[in-house]
Formats: structure tokens, sequence, C-alpha cells
């Protein structure tokens, strides 16, 4: 059945976008009177990334240097599953077990990691507050939280509700306590909740074998089953954290730089009772370009060294190679610093990642 979506998905990709042929296009340069060709580049990226691409200053910035990219998005893991990536020029997924997928399975013309963010949940203060009450969570910082995940596991293996939380009145329901996320078949921050979960599973290792991983299967599955329905990329659950609010999805695994860019744009959609919090431990997740071309090595080269691409991914709230400068991005706005993350884990190997993926798949499936 997975073969089956991934091959539909590559043929939406192939025909229904309608980017089958590679073309130059023409542009007139009305500061100096001209006209140049744009090499049109074609790649596949994270659907995380859509906003930073689809900003009309990345595209100048790349109009300068003579190009014009064509892209699509999907989930990070539906893109290391393609079966079209030899159309495009570069991959751009999110998470370093995806990229290194890719990397085995195609000749790679060069590799790099233009910007990172951490794996985070969004939630709501009062629901964060509960849980520092409950001892799930504690104050991070000024306006920030940590999620204790060793904590949650253990909630989550007697089946907790949200009943159970001792004095709760900011969310009065019996439903199951869990923390939403995407579909961790397809999705790459799915797939590093998994990691984190598995890592404290694990009793605080990360997962190296498959004895290992069938050990925590039963203590990791039901955190993506008892979900139900789950979206293939991040950002469906992260809109309707935004838009749906606190009943539909009290906390949601996001990556750190969704919630950020939309608190230092002003976004009203953001209001005052949201917040962060960041799992104990966490994964800091890389972008990883990967050059399929020689046309997608500049690109990739321009997205790790071009300072004002860089800057625009600052403005987007990711991590780049100068430490301070999403910090000073954010002060400049009024919004407080995150706090420095020492807790931060590697996912298990990409053999072990997939094995664990495929158990909770089988679980899915009921197989």
């Amino acid at each position: 059945m997975r073969r089956a979506v991934s091959i539909g998905l590559a043929a939406v990709l192939a025909i229904g976008v309608g980017y089958a042929v590679f073309r130059s296009t023409r542009h007139h340069d009305a500061a100096q009177g001209t006209s140049s060709a744009l090499t049109v580049v074609r790649g596949v990226s994270g659907s995380e990334k859509e906003p930073f691409f689809r900003d009309p200053a990345v595209a100048a910035v790349f109009a300068r240097h003579g190009i014009k990219l064509e892209l699509v998005y999907a989930g990070s893991r539906k893109i290391a599953t393609l079966q079209n990536l030899g159309q495009y020029d570069f991959v751009f997924p999110s998470g370093a077990p995806a990229a290194e997928k890719i990397r085995r399975e195609r000749k790679v013309v060069s590799r790099t990691e233009p910007f990172y963010t951490p794996m985070a949940i969004a939630t709501f203060k009062p629901i964060a507050d509960l849980l520092v009450r409950d001892k799930l969570a504690r104050p991070f910082g000024t306006g920030y939280y940590q999620f204790d995940m060793a904590a949650y596991l253990r909630l989550t293996g007697r089946n907790a509700r949200w009943s159970d939380l001792a004095g709760n009145t900011a969310y009065p329901t019996h439903k199951q306590l869990f923390v939403s996320s995407t579909d961790v078949r397809t999705s790459n921050s799915a797939a590093q909740y998994l990691a984190i979960a598995s890592y404290v599973a694990n009793g605080d290792n990360v997962v190296q074998s498959r004895a290992q991983a069938d050990a925590v299967l039963g203590k990791v599955a039901p955190l993506f089953l008892r979900q139900g329905f789950t979206a293939e990329s991040s950002e469906e659950p992260f809109d309707d954290y935004l838009s749906l609010g606190i009943g539909k999805t009290p906390m949601v695994v996001v990556y750190e730089a969704q919630f950020l860019a939309r608190q230092a744009a002003g976004d009203p959609a953001l209001t005052s009772d949201k917040v962060l919090m960041y799992p104990t431990p966490t994964i800091l997740t890389k972008h990883i370009a990967l050059a399929l071309t020689a046309r997608g090595s500049t690109v990739a080269t321009l997205l790790a060294t071009d300072p004002e691409l860089q800057r625009l991914a600052v403005k987007y709230g990711f991590r780049v190679a100068d430490a301070g400068a999403l910090g000073r991005y954010l002060t400049a706005r009024k919004v407080p610093e995150p706090p420095a993350l020492l807790d931060v884990v590697e996912p298990p190997a990409y053999e072990v990642l997939e094995y664990q993926i495929t158990g909770i798949d089988r679980l899915i499936r009921g197989s």
C-alpha cells in the first residue's frame, strides 16, 4: 500500500504539477535596460519550507544569480520514497534520516546544511501551566516551557486521560492525553518525535538495533495509534492549532521555526495564549540540500552561503550558521529569545528508524 501511495504521489508530481520539461524564461532588467535568461532549476522541498521559497525576496536573490526555481512540496519522508527524483535538480528534505536515504539511492553531486530547527510542541498557556502543576512541564526562560518526555511516557503507558490530571480546569475533558503529530510514515516531524520518544523509552539511549526497537515498540507506538487520522506534512496540524484552538489540538508537534516565524511576523492567529514547549530531550532537525545536478549544486551552495538567503531563512524562524542571528531578529521584534538548548540528542541510524516506523505501520494497518 505504501508503494501504491508513493507511485500515486509521484504521478501527481510528475504530471499534475506540470513540471516535466525544463525551460528557460526571459526577464527584463529594468535597472539596466537589458534582458537575460533565467535558468529553471527544479527541486522538491519539505512542506515546512514552502513559505520561505514563496517569499518574493527569495526569488529575487536567485534571479540575481540567473536562477528561477520551480518547486513541489511534500512531507520529507514521502520525498525520500519518490521514484521520480531523477527529474529534479535538487532535493531539500528536513531531517538527516530522509536525506541519508536519498543520498544512498541517488547520485548526489553535493550536499549542504543551510539551516536547522529544533523539534518543539505548540500548546496553550493554560495547558502549559496545568502540565507544570502536574510535573509534566516546567518554565524554561521567558515565555517558554520544557516538556518532560519521561513523565509523559509514564502517563501514556497507563492510557491516561486529561481528566486524570489533578486540578484540571484548563481542559476538562475525558479524551486521551496525547501530543498530536503528523503521519509517522510520511512526515519527518513525526519521525523525529518517534526518535525522541524511543530514546527516552530505551533508558535515555539512542535505539541502535532491531532488538532495542522491538523492546520499546509497545511504549512508543500508542503515541501514534491513539491519534486516529494524521496529516502527511507539518503545515496542516499547525494550521489546525492556529485556527481551531484548544479543543481540537491542545498540544501538537511542530518545528520551532514554524512558531517563531509567525510570532515574529505578528500573525494575529498566534494569540498571546499560544506558547512553545521543548521536549526534553529534543532533536535538532537539519534541513539538508542534496544536489542531483550541477544546477542543483549551485542552489544548494547559495542556500548555505548567500548572506541574504541566510537572513531570509532567519525571518522564517530557522537557525543558521550565525548562532546569534535568530536571537537578534526575534529581540528586534519584541519576541523573547528562546533559551539555549542543552538536552539535545541524535536520531537513530536510518535503518533502525525505518524499522521502527515499519513496526508502527504494521500496527496501524492491523497486520
